[in-house]
This record gives C-alpha cells, structure tokens and sequence, in this order.
C-alpha cells in the first residue's frame, strides 16, 4: 500500500489565515482539491492537521482522508510529516503532498506511486529539470521520516540520499504550484 501524506498543519501566516479552505475558481477549496489530487493517485491519504483546525479537518474527511491531528505541527513540517508517516506503520510507501499546491495533476500522482510499486527508494517528478512535488518514500526510510523536526520538512533526506531518487519526467507545471500569499492564489487562479 502506498499512502499519501497531506500536510495541512501550516499556520498560513504569510496568506493571512485559513488558506487551506479558500475557494478555488470551481468554488473547491484549496485543501479540498490537493486531496482529490492525492487520493486519485494513492491506496490511501492521511490528513495532517493541527489540533484547532475542526473547519479543514471536517472537510477532508469529507474528501475520504483519514485525519491525524498533530499537536507537535507548531515545530514545523517535519513534526508533521512525522506524524502523518507514524499513522500508517505499515506502508510500502509515503507520497509526501503539500495542501498548498491543488494543481498537481492526478496522473503525475500515481506516476510517482508507480516509481515506489516498482522498487525506487525514493521518487519524485521533474518538469523542465527541476524537481517538484509530491516526494515518495518507501519504507525503508520510515525511521528517518518518523524522526524528522523542525521546518525543513524531508529536503534533508532528498540531499542525503540524492543517488536513489528516481526521477519522473513529466508535463504537469502544478508540481511547483505553490500558494503562500493571496497574490498567489489569484494569479493561478487566472492560469488555471
């Protein structure tokens, strides 16, 4: 089973709050259409939320995500990853996503997963020659996910480890697709 990992813990300081349940042209919601995405393309999605966040974790259980509230997410996106990989111990795999990015295409998704099923270590897609989202993991590095802190989310393991990333190449500008400021959104929303 590969599971994707939704991070959805971030306190949107730079967007100015509730990012994650703003609408998307469609009138979807930003976290709600980064859960489709990723559950279009997994066995499984795992939620990572913070603990007060009721509105969005009720929303993306709505989706068909299983949701972890994670009372150590105020240390960063590592402390969130960690807890969305501890939830499901017995995967062959994590796909790490990033709610903030609802244009990376379903297809890209399960291209990656596919990479892991096959036997890569780590998988990632790439678009004009550089890497973007989501990451997969296989199990083998569960205790380096589980024992990630701080802000730098698995970016540390991706250097470490550079040598066993195979690389998918794609056609999907939405693996770099990320909304941090309300300028952001609006100007996907134009290119969307």
């Amino acid at each position: 089973m590969i599971a994707g990992i939704l991070l959805a813990a971030g306190a949107s300081t730079r967007f100015g709050g509730d990012k994650l349940l703003s609408p998307l042209a469609d009138g979807t919601s930003l976290g709600a259409r980064a859960a489709r995405n990723l559950l279009g393309g997994v066995d499984l999605c795992v939620a990572v939320v913070r603990p007060s966040d009721h509105a969005l974790a009720s929303q993306l259980e709505r989706e068909g995500c299983q949701v972890v509230r994670c009372s150590s997410a105020i240390n960063g996106m590592g402390a969130s990853l960690a807890c969305g990989v501890e939830a499901v111990p017995d995967a062959a795999g994590w796909l790490i996503a990033l709610a903030d990015m609802p244009f990376i295409r379903p297809e890209t998704i399960r291209a990656v997963a596919t990479l892991l099923r096959a036997g890569a270590p780590l998988a990632a897609p790439h678009y004009r020659g550089r890497r973007g989202h989501p990451v997969g993991f296989t199990r083998s590095f569960f205790s380096r996910l589980t024992g990630l802190e701080g802000d730098r989310g698995a970016s540390s393991l991706l250097c470490a480890y550079s040598a066993q990333l195979q690389h998918l190449n794609c056609l999907d500008p939405g693996i770099f697709a990320d909304i941090d400021t309300r300028s952001d959104l609006a100007g996907y929303q134009t290119s969307d």
